[in-house]
């Protein structure tokens, strides 16, 4: 049985242009005095964040990513993908509970489903093919 290839979803890498932005706009005024250094921190997170958040789905499950974790789920596990009214992709599990998946839209549910190996028609919510 040969694996498929892993299918990757991350957010918009304008938001690593962003977070460099932030950083050489705050220069001067966590330079003014010591206290406000920690003002650096937070667009070098949301730099770590940008690189680091995702999703990942193959052929045995899906592994969401956040800024400090990760959490597998295998496909077993999922009932059914589906869209939230603001157009996010959410994983709906076996024991009721819900996982947002970072940086997969409601269009990305059919890529999403293929990663899988299942075919789209017997995947419940995971919308039209296109």
């Amino acid at each position: 049985m040969t694996r498929r290839a892993t299918v990757r979803f991350r957010p918009h890498q304008a938001i690593m242009l962003a977070a460099v932005i932030g950083f050489v706009g705050s220069l001067p005024l966590a330079s003014t005095r010591w206290y406000l250094l920690p003002i650096l921190l937070v667009p070098l997170v949301i730099a770590i964040w940008a690189v680091r958040a995702g999703t990942d789905a193959d052929d045995t499950g899906l592994r969401v990513r956040a800024l400090l974790g990760q959490r597998r789920i295998p496909w077993s596990r999922v009932a059914e993908l589906a869209a939230d009214p603001r157009g996010r992709a959410v994983a709906r599990l076996t024991d009721g509970d819900q996982v947002r998946l970072p940086a997969v839209r409601g269009t990305d549910l059919p890529r999403l489903v293929a990663a899988s190996g299942q075919p789209l028609d017997d995947a419940p919510g995971a919308g039209p093919a296109q």
